[in-house]
């Protein structure tokens, strides 16, 4: 189905191949697993159970670095999920959080006290995002720098930490709006979608389709805010499996974005980025001047569909105005083939279709061994 989808885009099928015939490993190397002690393995099994889009980019980075990135994220994580639960109230949770650092120390502690989450609307949208996902930049930052992967001034400036996380956590945010109201959460922040309707479900009703495309594009004209610094972050990065780690989420969010933008879709089901897209962006981020060539394209994407009716119009290009000026190319990414998209798709169907033979035929082949040895 994937290699369907990219039939239209040539350049996302022949990237969708390669990936899928090694190109993966060029970008993430498979981690040796016999190499870890049994709680490292552990700490994995619950890392790739937890995310499997970041288990990826952490398992890619080099060294003590993986390990110390790993059991960070899993923290944090527990403690986003305690923070998160609604159902608990506020004489219990702050306890909880403050002394969450001792029960790491406790291999028998667990909380097994909460129960669905209720609705709750959030009031304070820059905060909440700085404690969630800011801090977590900013901690990262700081562990790139200790290990001295990175310079000091990365775990230093903490501005431009915090803006990595917030660039991320609010993208996640203003995709699953459909999502959170099936759910019962409420992230949407409160000063923006109350200028619009009266209930924040009210955008999911047919009739405020328009009112709720408002609210949605002044979001993401907040959100585009944060890629420069986002720049200026990653051109200071020189360890090539952090950048990796770095810039690959953060492509894959503006990739969201321009998505998202002025999309009604947004609120009547998911929106993601094609698969083929998604691996694209994975092979081609792995240095400055190609993320700010996929910076420059996307940020064009969201240019040519902003509609002049629209309240934050003139905000959403002055933003883009402004991104355009830390040195963006005045190009797209080379495509790698100068054949016709017709004739690359044909080639690339062809062989699609030839490796998914040669994979079934030799999974029948391994099939018969195993069962003649038996």
């Amino acid at each position: 189905m994937e290699f369907v989808k990219c039939l239209g885009h040539p350049e996302e099928f022949y990237n969708l191949v390669r990936f899928r015939i090694g190109g993966k490993r060029k970008v993430m190397p498979k981690m040796d697993q016999d190499s870890l002690s049994s709680s490292l393995k552990t700490c994995y099994t619950y890392l790739n159970q937890t995310s499997r889009s970041f288990a990826a980019v952490i398992q890619a980075l080099d060294g003590e670095m993986r390990n110390a990135v790993c059991i960070f994220y899993l923290v944090l994580r527990a403690l986003d999920t305690l923070e998160d639960d609604m159902t608990i109230s506020v004489e219990k949770k702050v306890p909880l959080l403050h002394n969450f650092h001792s029960f790491l120390y406790q291999p028998d502690w667990r909380f097994t006290e909460s129960k669905e989450k209720d609705r709750q609307v959030l009031e304070d949208f820059p905060t909440y995002c700085h404690y969630v996902a800011g801090l977590v930049g900013i901690g990262l930052s700081r562990l790139f720098s200790a290990s001295e992967f990175e310079d000091p001034l990365v775990g230093e400036d903490t501005e431009r930490a915090n803006s990595m996380g917030l660039f991320l956590q609010k993208t996640n945010i203003i995709r699953d709006y459909l999502e959170d109201q099936q759910e019962g959460r409420e992230f949407w922040p409160q000063e923006v979608w109350s200028r619009y309707v009266k209930k924040l479900g009210d955008f999911a009703k047919p009739e405020n389709i328009e009112l709720a495309v408002q609210c949605l594009n002044e979001l993401i004209t907040n959100a585009l805010h944060h890629i420069p610094d986002v720049i200026t972050y990653l051109s200071r990065l020189r360890n090539q499996s952090v950048f990796n780690f770095c810039a690959i989420p953060q492509v894959m969010a503006i990739a969201t974005l321009a998505a998202c933008y002025n999309n009604q879709q947004v609120f009547r089901g998911v929106v993601k980025i094609r698969k083929g897209q998604a691996v694209t962006l994975m092979m081609d981020a792995t240095n400055m001047p190609a993320v700010k060539a996929i910076i420059y394209q996307y940020m064009e994407e969201i240019y040519h569909r902003i509609p002049d009716s629209d309240p934050s119009s003139s905000k959403t290009r002055q933003i883009i105005s402004t991104i355009r000026t830390q040195n963006l190319p005045n190009c797209q990414l080379i495509s790698r083939s100068h054949y016709s998209p017709i004739y690359l798709s044909f080639v690339m169907l062809l062989a699609a279709l030839s490796l998914q033979y040669l994979t079934t035929l030799s999974q029948v082949t391994e099939d018969y061994v195993q069962t003649g040895e038996h």
